[in-house]
């Protein structure tokens, strides 16, 4: 395996770490939205809620906006 496939390889896992990291995000924001955390309240959850959406459908777009536009090295 060379470097290119290499730095692809590892991008390609980043990217789906990121949207995994989101999904969790979102699941903890509903079970706070939800009631489910003691103590958490629900104004909290409803953040959580949105920066999980954020950081599953927009952040994974940057990424590859800003590894596209980087030559490789």
């Amino acid at each position: 395996m060379d470097a290119a496939e290499r730095l692809a390889r590892t991008r390609f896992f980043t990217v789906g770490a990121v949207r995994l990291v989101g999904a969790v995000t979102i699941a903890l924001a509903v079970a706070v939205s939800l009631g489910k955390v003691a103590g958490v309240p629900a104004v909290v959850g409803y953040v959580l809620l949105a920066l999980g959406a954020l950081e599953m459908v927009l952040l994974p777009q940057v990424l590859v906006a800003r590894w596209k536009s980087q030559p490789p090295e």
